[in-house]
């Protein structure tokens, strides 16, 4: 069993779009939900009688029942389910594209999946799973490099960060909705119809510019894949794309600087898109591969900083100090480099056994802190180092 519980992307904007649909579809629930039974065939309904032509019906369907029937639910399972993942992938989602814009592709959403399920199926349908399953198929398309946190339990219960392209495709659309269809009463098709709609609808958005793309989305994930095939395909060919020499087909090359290897492009938008959705874990990994590429590459001032304290706060001591001397070889000018200086001397001398680095770095920056608490353990660890 798997259950997603939190990305490690947040909203930059509050999503109030996405907290109103919440409210909404919670009050909803509440003022029509009364479970009972008819007095004919003694079946047990969850609709107030009065509600139940809000839902849609496949036989006799009408044009308000292809919105009105998302905001019905038919238990306290069905609506927490369903806002918990509106929640999950909503946020961001609203984030992205804008409150209006995210309220009419939650609505059209629900609209293509009762599409779908009324072209194929003839039994009512309720809920609003259609249009969470549109939103979550815009996650994967807007954020497939995020990580979703998810928890497992077998025989033992832990937890596991999975990338959001593979969880949302491989499990929650393949598996969940193709493979193992055998729960009752649930409505496969609308969702697939959701994800369909949430998925084509956000790479149009992406590759017509009606939202912005961050270089590290599906669509320009895609288009950095046909650059680097298109590129292979002509270097297999004895083609030299730098000089327009060799080989049988020939590119139009203008005789400028030799232009910068695509991998490093390629690593540096990673690693900004990586930072720009608090994603350092992930940014940090490719900083190692770029600099273990070409070690005479900077990333800006702020990029660094975060990578340095991400490689820190997870033991890579060895890499973390490179990162912090080469940001002090590039930022000298920063602001509070006293600190990053303290940070450096800590780790030379408490886990890398390099004392006289230490002293050094320890002690430029004693002078220049302000901060008692930091100021003490300067001096702490400076005293330390010198009864050695």
């Amino acid at each position: 069993m798997f259950l997603p519980i939190r990305t490690n992307v947040r909203p930059y904007r509050t999503p109030y779009a996405n907290y109103a649909l919440i409210v909404v579809n919670t009050i909803i629930f509440f003022l029509t939900y009364s479970p009972h039974r008819t007095p004919l065939s003694q079946a047990v309904e969850s609709l107030r009688p009065w509600a139940e032509v809000f839902m849609l019906t496949p036989a006799r369907p009408h044009l308000w029942q292809f919105i009105t029937y998302a905001f019905l639910h038919g238990g306290f399972l069905h609506i927490f389910g369903n806002m918990f993942f509106l929640y999950l992938f909503g946020n961001n989602v609203n984030d992205k594209l804008g409150h209006f814009n995210y309220l009419c592709f939650y609505l059209a959403g629900g609209v293509f999946s009762a599409i779908g399920h009324t072209l194929i199926n003839s039994t009512p349908v309720l809920g609003a799973s259609g249009a969470i399953a549109a939103v979550t198929g815009a996650y994967l398309v807007l954020f497939p490099q995020t990580l979703i946190t998810v928890i497992y339990w077998f025989i033992i219960i832990g937890t596991i960060d999975v990338p959001a392209l593979f969880f949302i495709a491989f499990k929650m659309i393949f598996l969940d909705n193709i493979i193992a269809r055998v729960t009752p009463n649930v409505a496969y098709d609308a969702h697939l119809a959701g994800y369909a709609f949430g998925i084509l609808c956000s790479l149009v958005l992406l590759a017509t510019g009606l939202t912005s793309s961050s270089h590290f989305d599906l669509w320009s994930t895609l288009k950095q894949w046909n650059r680097r095939r298109a590129y292979r395909d002509v270097i297999s060919t004895g083609f030299d794309p730098y000089t327009g020499l060799g080989g049988a087909k020939k590119i139009k090359v203008r005789e400028v600087t030799k232009p910068e290897n695509p991998e490093i492009v390629h690593l540096r938008e990673g690693i900004s898109n990586y930072v720009y959705q608090h994603n350092t874990h992930n940014a940090a990994e490719l900083y190692l591969q770029l600099i273990n590429l070409d070690n005479a590459q900077i990333i800006p001032r702020q990029q660094l900083l975060d990578i340095a304290n991400q490689l820190a706060s997870e033991g890579r001591h060895e890499d973390a100090a490179l990162a912090y001397e080469k940001f002090l070889a590039n930022y000298s000018n920063y602001e509070y480099i006293e600190q990053v200086q303290l940070m450096l001397g800590l780790i030379y001398s408490r886990y890398l056994d390099k004392p006289d680095l230490a002293l050094q770095h320890l002690a430029v920056a004693s002078p220049k802190l302000t901060d008692p608490a930091q100021l003490l353990l300067c001096r702490s660890e400076l005293d330390k180092l010198r009864n050695q």
